[in-house]
């Protein structure tokens, strides 16, 4: 195996976050073979060093990938500095190992959240090149019509950046606001939401149901599951297509 920063080492073994490995190792509490390190930045081997912490070794924990209905109101964060309730306040088993959310819903979202302790998926899954489909169902202010799913389409410039849905398409409506069903394949801070602000329309719910061929499904929210191996296996199908497909590849 390669060599990793030793903070890198106890994050990737689930021990803590990277951040936190620092103040552990600065603290003298971490023995690589034998001998104490308190460099965060010195290399190491993880499938050779014997690496501890206060005097037991670390070992790496299974992997874990779990589903998550998040409710409205929760922050995407380990903690917030403000002391609002987080996302971790749904996973209440004590014998889930440290997972990391991947992605992020704003607090006012709801709808599938993705968690793993497995760093590299993780990061594959969020990669912007990936491509991974997000589909989501919003309710907005106004009864959509033709002219509005075809502006989402084209997208707008907004803070420098060009927003415009992958595809979307009306689902049903009421007397004064209706829901869409968009789909995005990146996934910009507050897309869908300074998307339609731009064009003058209030997103009244937003709602996550699915990322590339997961589907939130009947789910409760505030309620979590474990990923079937066919469901993991899936996702990384997706993301492995997407992949051939930008490389020019079959």
């Amino acid at each position: 195996m390669a060599k990793v920063s030793l903070a890198r080492a106890l994050s990737k073994l689930g021990f803590c976050s990277r951040s936190q490995a620092r103040g552990v190792v600065e603290a003298g509490r971490v023995r690589v073979n034998g001998v104490v390190r308190r460099d965060p930045a010195a290399w190491v081997e993880m499938d050779r060093d014997r690496i501890e912490v206060d005097g037991e070794r670390t070992v790496a924990t299974p992997r874990v990938y779990l589903a998550l209905n998040k409710p409205r109101g929760l922050v995407t964060t380990t903690a917030d500095e403000r002391g609002r309730e987080t996302v971790y306040t749904c996973l209440t088993d004590p014998a889930l190992p440290r997972v990391s959310p991947v992605g992020r819903l704003d607090r006012a979202s709801e709808g599938l959240l993705l968690f793993s302790n497995d760093t590299r998926w993780a990061a594959r899954v969020t990669d912007p090149a990936t491509h991974l489909d997000k589909t989501y169902h919003v309710q907005v202010d106004r009864l959509a019509d033709e002219a509005l799913l075809r502006a989402m389409r084209e997208g707008v410039e907004e803070g420098g950046e060009h927003l415009a849905a992958k595809a979307v398409r009306p689902l049903r409506e009421g007397t004064r606001n209706s829901w869409l069903e968009v789909v995005l394949d990146e996934g910009k801070n507050r897309h869908i939401r300074r998307l339609l602000g731009a064009l003058g329309v209030e997103t009244l719910r937003l709602v996550r149901v699915a990322v590339g061929p997961l589907e939130l499904g009947a789910l409760p929210r505030g309620g979590y599951r474990h990923l079937t191996a066919g469901e993991k296996a899936a996702l990384d199908a997706a993301m492995d297509t997407a992949s051939r497909k930008r490389s020019g590849r079959r």
